[in-house]
């Protein structure tokens, strides 16, 4: 394990980071290394902005993968490194939401009441059932 990212992982495990999130950091930091051959600490704000520009174009990564990429670059940087990070240099685009699947028409999610008909019948002795408003 090299001192980066040994240094990344404390960092990340200090702060209760999820398993899933620890991962996905580490790994977009061995890809943002490996993609220039260098030392991701002797990489600066050019290099984030052709990674960031590859992420797109190239790979053809959606604008909220993009971000998460973004966002392990920056912890990398600010956390870990304390270097400042600028917004300026490396903007952020812009989420994309999405609409939750809704039912279609032809289906009812509403439920049905059972007459009073078709409820068993209780004993008076029964402790279960509700007691009445007569004494």
């Amino acid at each position: 394990m090299t001192r980066l990212r040994k240094m990344m992982l404390e960092e990340l495990q200090r702060r209760n980071y999820a398993e899933t999130t620890t991962r996905h950091y580490i790994q977009t930091l061995e890809d943002f290394a490996q993609r220039f051959n260098c030392p991701p600490d002797r990489l600066g704000s050019r290099h984030i902005r052709e990674y960031q520009a590859e992420l797109f174009q190239k790979r053809k990564l959606s604008p909220n993968s993009v971000i998460r990429h973004l966002a392990a670059l920056r912890f990398f940087y600010v956390k870990t490194l304390k270097r400042s990070w600028s917004i300026a240099e490396t903007p952020y685009p812009k989420w994309v939401f999405h609409l939750p699947t809704i039912l279609s028409r032809g289906r009812s999610c509403t439920t049905h009441r059972r007459s009073s008909d078709s409820l068993p019948s209780h004993s008076v002795n029964d402790p279960l059932r509700h007691r009445s408003t007569t004494r």
